[in-house]
């Protein structure tokens, strides 16, 4: 696993797609470190190897699916590759009034079974957002498969969730930024 693990990080780094600096995440909160998944997408042999890793690990679960669900925008790259590794059927959420919805005639049919792939995963947001979409629509959701749980395990789901690299860096909210941290310009990459 740490073999895994070490290729992972090597794949983020050789890529530039791990930064240091300032950021702001999506979330709001401020952290000295960001997964710019975008740059590792750039390189689609990095993206067939990231998604084989986690194909690998989602059958090494045991997990069963139909379809590959991903959130706009960090997931589909990522979740495009594992549904065609896996001869999946692929669909996407995209937001709509600041929030996810199935668009573009997606639709699921009751009981069918639903991998939701993410790139990276802080506090599990959009991944919500996607379980809600399976449930409303009657779907089975079978498991989270992320890149990076940047939460190193704290963000929960109600079904498996998998990674293939977990890393916490400390996050910040707006007012307690430490001062070492705000002595560096504050960037926000986008998600």
């Amino acid at each position: 696993m740490a073999n895994e693990q070490n290729e992972v990080l090597e794949i983020f780094t050789r890529t530039r797609a791990l930064l240091s600096g300032h950021f702001v995440l999506r979330s709001g909160m401020h952290s000295g470190h960001y997964f710019q998944c975008a740059q590792v997408c750039q390189q689609m042999d990095a993206v067939e190897r990231l998604a084989e890793l986690l194909l690998a690990k989602v059958r090494g679960a045991g997990i069963q699916f139909d379809t590959v669900l991903a959130p706009a925008m960090g997931g589909l790259v990522i979740g495009q590759e594992v549904a065609r590794q896996a001869k999946a059927r692929y669909i996407f959420a995209e937001k709509e009034n600041n929030v996810l919805v199935l668009r573009r005639g997606f639709t699921l049919k009751p009981g069918e079974r639903i991998l939701i792939v993410e790139d990276v995963v802080t506090r599990g947001g959009r991944v919500i957002e996607c379980l809600e979409i399976v449930r409303a629509a009657g779907g089975a959701s079978s498991a989270v498969a992320m890149l990076v749980d940047r939460s190193a395990g704290s963000a929960r789901f109600a079904i498996p969730a998998l990674s293939l690299l977990e890393l916490s860096f400390p996050t910040y909210a707006a007012d307690a930024v430490p001062e070492s941290l705000m002595r560096i310009p504050v960037q926000k990459p986008g998600s």
